[in-house]
């Protein structure tokens, strides 16, 4: 398998918050390596359990590579694999179960209408097809049988549209024509807060209209941004929503995913989709480059969090509070009224914000030489931002949020560390 690397002029893209579809396709490119070796690590620790699904997937593969593919890049084979594969080789505890493997081969061949017969183990009580949806079932295993006339799980036929519902079903459900919503398969946010429970088809529909209003902003004002979100982003998790506000999240090895309590509004979704395509582009490419070195304990002030953070927690927080200021930077042009104060007041915010935190990155010697030059390049991007007028009420209004942050903060841990300033 060849080595991946980012060019130079690519590198500099992605650290001014850019990066287009040239740095998306060779991120996919790696993300697909990474995938492929885990699954090659999970079959070599556990060739008793695995041969016969590892085999299957093979031969579809010779003649349906798409429908492999697919499968494969599905974001929750991403962490099912890492997590298993680290379970096997004793660096990890937990529930492994390689035979789940089965679970992909019987997908591809669902897809691929390979026919074939595959017994799966249940997870959760229900066979998971990954990318397609689930079945329920009073059994430790079903089998999986595909003709050229559709597919079968146990006496259940599947639908023929396999994202939709129908009896005894649970689809992965389209949003639109780029992303699905995943809502029950088990690996969708790992150590986050999914939603337990399914969307109700009218919350579904909340869904799909925000996320289209949501695209028409992006596609009309921030262009690059939804060109990034098409190519990097293929399904949402929804989220259980915090006390107050909304909350997201992009999980660290499930490449494509992100997590967002249910949008209260176009806006909102727009911001958090360039919010987490960010932290997306910057996990893929820490898998690549190296941009921080091993954790030595230090812990320092995000304005952004109510916990100190370490040198990589700051690094993601950094770029992604530098998309966020560049959402509102170019939105504010285009709101009126109490939303353009908003939108202002929230440009000042995260653009200050975000000069303090990339000037704390290159003060802690937590860097890499290549993170060194990546926070440079950020902060190249950040400068003439500063200088920009903003409204008097609304830098008043940052000013007066950030403080407010920063003295809950201090109530709580005591004063940041020096180097900070602050």
């Amino acid at each position: 398998m060849n080595r991946h690397e980012i060019p130079e002029k690519t590198f500099l893209a992605l650290a001014a918050g850019g990066g287009g579809e040239e740095a998306l396709d060779l991120l996919r490119k790696a993300q697909y390596s990474k995938r492929l070796l885990l699954l090659r690590g999970v079959r070599d620790a556990a060739p008793r359990e695995t041969a016969s699904a590892y085999d299957l997937l093979a031969r579809i593969q010779e003649t349906d590579p798409g429908a492999v593919e697919t499968v494969l890049r599905y974001p929750t084979v991403g962490e099912w694999a890492r997590r298993t594969l680290l379970v096997l080789t004793g660096r990890e505890h937990g529930r492994a179960n390689p035979a789940e493997l089965a679970a992909l081969a019987a997908a591809a061949a669902v897809r691929a209408r390979r026919p074939c017969t595959i017994d799966v183990p249940s997870r959760d009580g229900a066979i998971v097809l990954p990318s397609l949806g689930r079945a329920f079932v009073r059994t430790p295993a079903a089998r999986v049988a595909v003709d050229r006339s559709g597919a079968r799980i146990g006496d259940l036929a599947l639908p023929r549209d396999l994202h939709t519902d129908a009896p005894g079903w649970q689809a992965v459900r389209r949003l639109d024509d780029e992303l699905l919503l995943d809502d029950h398969d088990p690996d969708r946010m790992p150590g986050g807060t999914a939603l337990p429970g399914r969307l109700t088809p009218s919350e579904l529909a909340h869904w799909r209209t925000t996320l289209t209003d949501a695209r028409r902003i992006l596609r009309a004002h921030h262009e690059a941004v939804a060109e990034e979100i098409s190519g990097a982003l293929t399904v949402l998790t929804p989220l259980v929503p915090p006390a107050q506000g909304q909350s997201s999240a992009t999980p660290k090895h499930a490449f494509g995913n992100i997590g967002l309590s249910t949008p209260p509004d176009a806006l909102f979704f727009a911001v958090t989709l360039a919010h987490e395509v960010a932290h997306t582009k910057l996990t893929g490419l820490l898998d690549v480059v190296p941009l921080t070195r091993p954790d030595d304990g230090g812990r320092y002030y995000a304005p952004w969090r109510a916990d100190p953070r370490p040198v990589s927690g700051l690094l993601q927080g950094a770029y992604a509070h530098l998309a966020i200021a560049a959402f509102w930077r170019t939105q504010r042009r285009h709101e009126t009224g109490d939303s353009a104060l908003r939108a202002h007041t929230d440009f000042a915010r995260w653009r200050t914000a975000t000069d303090l935190i990339v000037r704390t990155l290159a003060a802690t010697g937590g860097l890499t030489p290549e993170g060194e030059r990546f926070v440079g390049e950020m902060s190249n991007t950040l400068r003439p931002w500063l200088a920009e007028p903003v409204p008097s009420e609304a830098l008043a209004r940052a000013e007066q949020a950030a403080g407010a942050h920063l003295a809950a903060w201090r109530a709580t841990h005591g004063a940041p560390p020096a180097l900070q300033g602050l």
